[in-house]
């Protein structure tokens, strides 16, 4: 890949039946809210919040609990904490560029898709409503599968919900964890990563299909047939 990444792959047009929307990093950046949610939990539990924040990213809040904190790894708590960072850091987060014009094109394009999160139904909707973006048909949250990304199960919840699980290779994931792109992938899902929060390094080692640096390299131009066409330009050269 070089020491700079070569984000100059020629324009590409590509259809897919349905897409899955991974929530933080892919359509908003509350990194530094959940920077602060981890330093006060990290705090209150007697673990340094560096060490949580190396590993916490695309993962549930629940799943770093059970290895750091058994004893607060519930859904009650878990859910209480998260509903509150869109109440005490709207002002952190922000939009993923290009994202919110990639989901107004998809919605007046009627194509299917769903957010599919490591994050709580509170701490979901809790920013959709902040950042007034659009709140799906379907979504499936940290609560809904027993096991978070890179387990697959989320993402195969999301393909049921869309009704398109026997076209899986049909549908598009949206992502910019590596524990992320590894769980559509397994899935069987064409997945496009983000660097948005990790390196392109990173996200390359994870093996999308394809990558770009954010959302503003993305856009839908057309829909036939039920299914909905984007163009991918700029993409990172493998």
């Amino acid at each position: 890949m070089g020491s700079q990444p070569d984000y100059s792959q020629p324009p590409l047009r590509l259809s897919f039946a349905g897409f899955l929307w991974d929530m933080d990093g892919t359509i908003i950046d509350s990194t530094p809210a959940i920077e602060k949610h981890w330093h006060t939990i990290g705090n209150e539990i007697g673990v340094d919040p560096e060490t949580i924040l190396k590993t916490s990213h695309g993962r549930r809040s629940i799943d770093t609990l059970k290895i750091l904190a058994p004893e607060r790894a519930n859904w009650e708590y878990v859910a209480k904490v998260e509903g509150q960072l869109p109440v005490l850091y709207a002002h952190l987060a922000t939009e993923i560029p290009g994202a919110r014009a990639l989901l107004d094109g998809m919605i007046a394009a009627a194509a299917p898709w769903a957010i599919v999160t490591s994050g709580t139904e509170p701490l979901v909707h809790g920013w959709l409503g902040r950042m007034k973006l659009a709140v799906p048909e379907h979504l499936v949250t940290a609560e809904s599968v027993p096991e978070g990304k890179p387990d697959p199960a989320c993402y195969r919840m999301g393909l049921d919900k869309l009704r398109l699980a026997d076209v899986a290779g049909e549908v598009l994931v949206l992502e910019d964890s590596p524990a992320g792109i590894r769980a559509g992938k397994a899935a069987g899902c064409k997945v496009l990563g983000l660097v948005t929060s990790h390196t392109a390094e990173q996200v390359a080692a994870a093996e999308p299909d394809w990558i770009v640096k954010d959302l503003t390299s993305v856009r839908v131009v057309g829909s036939e047939g039920g299914r909905v066409t984007i163009e991918i330009k700029d993409g990172l050269k493998l």
